[in-house]
Formats: C-alpha cells, sequence, structure tokens
C-alpha cells in the first residue's frame, strides 16, 4: 500500500504563519490587507493563485510570493505545529505502507518543517509546488511521486484535508480520504470522497484495518 498525505490540514498547522506571512507582504507593498477569513479560505493553493484572488495585480504578483517565501523562510518552523495525532498517524502508517508527502506548499521548506518534526525519515518522497507545472487538483503532483515510488499492483491513497487534495487523487485514478482537521468542512469534502475521517490517525487506522483484512477495493 501507498499512503500520500498533504500537510497543511492534514500533518500540519501552519495557520499562524501563513496569516503572518501574508500580512507582511501587504505590509512590505504597501497593499491593503485582506481579513484572515480571506486569506484561509485560499490555503492549499499555490501562492501566485491565492494573491490572484486577493486582489493583486498579475504583473506584481510574483513580487508578492518571492516576499512571502523569504519572511516564510525565516519564521515557519517556530509558527508551525503538528496537528494533533499526526505524528502517531505517520509513524503508524510507516509500519504498513510506503509514504509520500504532495502538497502546493514549498517543497524544499516543507522538507525542513518536516525535519524539524523529525518527520521526514518515514517518506520516500516530497512533491512541493516546484516540483510540477500543474499543482493541485491536477493529477501531476500525484503521477510525480508514484513514479518515484513502486506503485505496481499496489492500493494507493490519498489523504487530505481540502477538495484540492480529493480532485487530484480522483485525476489521478487514485483512492482518496478526506479529513476534517483542516480548512474545508465536510459538506464540501462529501462531495469529492466517500472516505471522511476525524483527522490523518484515524484515516490510517482504516487503512491498517483494510490492509489485514484484504478487502478489494476500486
Amino acid at each position: 500500500m501507498i499512503i500520500l498525505f498533504d500537510l497543511d490540514g492534514t500533518l500540519i498547522d501552519s495557520t499562524d504563519a501563513i496569516l503572518e506571512t501574508f500580512h507582511h507582504s501587504f505590509k512590505v507593498h504597501n497593499y491593503p490587507t485582506p481579513k484572515d477569513e480571506d486569506i484561509t479560505a485560499l490555503i492549499g493553493y499555490p501562492l501566485d493563485v491565492m494573491y490572484r484572488e486577493l486582489g493583486v495585480d498579475e504583473d506584481v504578483v510574483w513580487d508578492y510570493v518571492h516576499t512571502y517565501k523569504e519572511y516564510y523562510r525565516v519564521i515557519s518552523t517556530q509558527k508551525t505545529t503538528l496537528i494533533v495525532n499526526a505524528k502517531e498517524a505517520v509513524t503508524q502508517a510507516n509500519e504498513f505502507a510506503t509514504l509520500g508527502i504532495v502538497t502546493t506548499k514549498t517543497g524544499k521548506y516543507s522538507q525542513v518543517l518536516m525535519e524539524h518534526f523529525d518527520l521526514m525519515k518515514y517518506f520516500k518522497v516530497l512533491i512541493g509546488r516546484e516540483d510540477v507545472e500543474k499543482p493541485k487538483p491536477d493529477a501531476e503532483p500525484i503521477m510525480k511521486a508514484l513514479e518515484v515510488l513502486d506503485a505496481t499492483n499496489r492500493e494507493i491513497w490519498m489523504i487530505g484535508d481540502t477538495k484540492l487534495d480529493l480532485m487530484s487523487a480522483k485525476n489521478a485514478g487514485v483512492n482518496s480520504i478526506g479529513v476534517l482537521s483542516g480548512y474545508d468542512n465536510c459538506d464540501i469534502l462529501k462531495q469529492h470522497t466517500d472516505m471522511i475521517f476525524s483527522d490523518a490517525l484515524e484515516a490510517v487506522k482504516f487503512l491498517h484495518n483494510r490492509k489485514k483484512t484484504h478487502i478489494s477495493f476500486t
């Protein structure tokens, strides 16, 4: 079995870091700061998409993204926490599956965070924003991860907290589980998967039991 995890809202809570960094970037560029809820509603999308949706002009979007990355790099480890039960989810999943991370965050910063939490050692691959041309909900990030892993004749699952994770899984032709520890609510997740659990640990326990009982799934 292969299990691919999203990061924000699935394994980590970096809401404070994201909000602080967005506020910083808008201040640097003398742009009115959006409401926190308008920013958090977009978490999961690439940074350039988020800035466009928040009203930033196309010709300066990448200036904002650059400012964001420079500041986020400095504060991310101090302002990010593991979601409750996330460490247990990863360590338990590692006992019966091959693990990967598929995120829209910048990959190099994601790796730093996972190493900070002493979890990177459990993952065989990490696909970040810079590794693909088309991020989630496109299939490319998942397909890129599976190119690294031996996916032949193996059941593949994507665990994520937003519709983007679940749509990406569907587009890649793999199974998906939605978790309620992050940014999209149950009603939104239900539109894209029948499998919904409170957090990643519950999802992992379900998959472990599934593997033990050898239930087929299509």
